[in-house]
């Protein structure tokens, strides 16, 4: 099964709607520290409703951190950017991918898009819209790699 990993979210309910898509679909989710909120918060505890049991959580105290049990697990890093260089449906997944979204008002860093061995793009009409809310792209991303993996 994929991973969700989200880098410096800054957003509670954003956190907390993709933890429930988590715990729907038995995604581990990563968030790499520092976060924009207190897990304790109110609105990340709301948006997640009574399904955090369910959630396979690991928090991560840097980047660093994350990189070194990622390199240990191994599997890709699929970063999600509007910088990609292909459609998120263009890529095949695998079971052991990492799928990395950065924080709500800059996306991934540059020097964290480096260390990805795929930047992907979900399309969207740029003319209108500067980005998609994360708890979205996070969604939209895990199902087309639980698609293309299977069950």
């Amino acid at each position: 099964m994929p991973q969700i990993v989200l880098v410096h979210p800054e957003i509670p309910p954003n956190t907390g709607n993709i933890a429930r898509t988590c715990a729907a679909t038995g995604t581990p989710l990563h968030l790499v520290q520092p976060l924009g909120f207190d897990l304790s918060d109110k609105y990340l505890k709301r948006a997640g409703l009574d399904y955090w049991p369910y959630v396979d959580l690991h928090l991560h105290e840097s980047l660093e951190d994350f990189w070194q049990q990622a390199q240990t697990a191994g599997g890709r890093l699929i970063g999600f950017s509007a910088k990609g260089r292909c459609r998120y449906t263009e890529i095949a997944y695998q079971s052991d991918d990492w799928l990395l979204f950065g924080k709500e008002s800059q996306g991934l860093s540059a020097e964290t898009l480096q260390h990805c061995n795929s930047v992907v793009t979900i399309p969207m009409d740029k003319g209108h819209v500067r980005s998609l809310n994360l708890s979205v792209s996070a969604a939209v991303g895990l199902f087309e790699a639980i698609r293309q993996i299977g069950p």
